[in-house]
Parts: structure tokens; C-alpha cells; sequence
């Protein structure tokens, strides 16, 4: 039976993500603030409305994948926001990248109105979005997530409940940081071989079936030429943003401090991403760290 699902927040991730629940068969309504994207959607079988209020109101299932910590206490927070709209019983997931304590923040809010909600993170990148094999990391209630399952399990392929409300969030920061250092380091290695007259491709391989083996290597390469289908082939576009990387490691560092945690190479790699952001990449794919690391001084 198909389930009125409104979905808000249609960017790289959250237009496939969307555009997989309409295919399995639900009624999907999609907001987003750039039209085009909304355009898409619909061109895909999706939903639009212009009445965003009424669409949640009337919705079973309201799913949130937005840019920032603001912005998702934006639009669960207020007397306009989705709490104050969302009537008794909806599930609410939200799939943004936040803090943990903004995440917590909404999670009590939720909690007091008697609404179910989940912090849901996802891990996988736009190829696990658009093929419906990302990884969700989960905070909230488990009957919540119980209720859930089935419609995460059509956007993902692994699902783990990471415990109560925000440690989804905990769970992806820990993650995102490894992920921004690999890059990082996976870029350095492979240039050290290019300056010293080896095929990128070949040392890329080698590497892959050795004990530098890792996922940035294998399956998101960051040398344009040596992998098909990823950022680095297409002129960094897609994927991943440095900005967004940026965003994610100064997480990492700022829960670090919270809780008194040790993170050096997680802080360098916050303070050289910035440097790439700086010089003007930030729209560009995390990959494109590796475009720095090739420029002489």
C-alpha cells in the first residue's frame, strides 16, 4: 500500500533518495528551494505543491535531507515548522548531516509532542543514492525505527541503529572525519608515486590489493583518468562537496572538544580542507583535495 510520504530537501542526495520512493510505489511530495530540482522531480513521477504546511499535514511520513544544523532546526522549530504541523502519529526521519546536540535539540521537541522521530544520516555518496545502497546510521527509538525500515530499506542496504536520539549523528561525524583524512591521505600517495614517474593507474592498483587498501582508493579515486563514473573524471562536479567535507570535520572537531576526545588528524584535516575552500574549490567534489595537493608553492 503506498504511503503519503513528503520528502523536503531535493539536492544531490535527497532528489535520488526521493525519486527511489516514488519508483517503490509511494506518494511522495518534494520541496526544495531551487525549482529546477523540484522540476525534476516531478518529471520523475514525484509530487509538488505549493502548500507546504498542507502537504505535512496531510503526510504519514515527513523526511528531511537539508545542508546544515540551521537548517533543520529551521524547519522542525517555530510555530511554522514541521513539529507545529505534523499531525498526531507522523514519522519523522531526518537524513541531514548535523550536530549531535542539534539533533537532540529536535529529538526532544519531537518527543514532547508525541511525534517519532529519527536521526538518519546516510553514508554511500550520490552513486548509493541514486542505486538505493546507502548505509543509514540511526538514532532515535527503535520502535521508530521499526516503523521506518521499510522505506529506509528502499533507499538503503544497511541499516544500524546506532542508539537513542542523536547518536546517528555521533556515529556519521566519526565517519565523515575518517573519510576527509583517507581522502587526504589516499591523494598524497598516489601523487608521491605520479612525482616519482609511476602510472597513477597502476599505483592505484597495486595499493588496492595491499594494506593501503581503502574505500576512497577503490571506489571514489580521487586522480582523474584512473576510475570511470566518479568526480574525478567528470572535472570534480557531483558528488560530495568540499564545502560540505568542511562542514562535517569541523563537526568532528567541535564534538571532540565537547567531550574532551583527541582528534589531530581529523583538526589538520579540517585546517587543509578550509585552505581548499578558501582558494576558491568549495563547490567543488572532496576528491578535488587531490588537485591541491599537486600545486607547487
Amino acid at each position: 500500500m503506498a504511503t503519503n510520504i513528503v520528502f523536503i530537501g531535493l539536492g544531490n542526495m535527497g532528489l535520488p533518495m526521493a525519486q527511489n520512493l516514488v519508483r517503490a510505489g509511494h506518494a511522495v511530495t518534494g520541496f526544495d528551494l531551487v525549482p529546477a530540482s523540484v522540476r525534476q522531480f516531478a518529471d520523475g513521477g514525484g509530487l509538488v505543491s505549493d502548500d507546504q504546511a498542507a502537504a505535512i499535514q496531510a503526510a504519514d511520513i515527513v523526511i528531511t535531507m537539508l545542508p546544515a544544523s540551521r537548517h533543520v532546526l529551521g524547519a522542525y522549530l517555530g510555530d511554522a515548522g514541521i513539529l507545529a504541523q505534523a499531525r498526531s502519529g507522523t514519522l519523522l526521519i531526518d537524513c541531514s548531516t548535523i550536530s549531535t546536540e542539534a539533533a537532540r535539540q529536535v529529538g526532544r521537541a519531537a518527543q514532547e509532542k508525541g511525534l517519532p522521530m529519527l536521526d538518519a544520516p546516510v553514508s554511500g555518496g550520490t552513486a548509493g543514492a541514486t542505486n538505493g545502497t546507502l548505509t543509514f546510521m540511526v538514532g532515535g527509538e527503535a520502535s521508530a525505527l521499526a516503523a521506518a525500515r521499510p522505506y529506509l530499506e528502499v533507499m538503503g542496504k544497511a541499516i544500524f541503529h546506532a542508539g537513542g536520539a542523536g547518536c546517528g549523528q555521533t556515529v556519521k561525524i566519526c565517519n565523515n572525519m575518517l573519510l576527509g583524512i583517507l581522502m587526504i591521505g589516499t591523494s598524497e600517495a598516489i601523487r608521491l608515486g605520479v612525482a616519482n614517474g609511476l602510472d597513477p593507474k597502476v599505483v592505484s592498483d597495486v595499493m588496492a590489493k595491499s594494506s593501503g587498501r581503502n574505500w576512497t582508493l577503490e571506489v571514489y579515486n580521487p586522480c582523474p583518468g584512473v576510475a570511470e563514473n566518479v568526480p574525478a573524471s567528470r572535472g570534480y562536479t557531483g558528488g560530495f562537496g568540499v564545502d560540505l567535507m568542511l562542514k562535517d570535520l569541523g563537526l568532528a572537531v567541535e564534538s571532540a572538544l565537547a567531550s574532551g576526545a583527541s582528534v589531530p588528524l581529523g583538526a589538520l584535516s579540517r585546517n587543509l580542507y578550509s585552505l581548499h575552500s578558501k582558494a576558491g574549490s568549495g563547490a567543488l567534489d572532496f576528491s578535488s583535495i587531490y588537485q591541491m595537493l599537486g600545486e607547487k608553492a
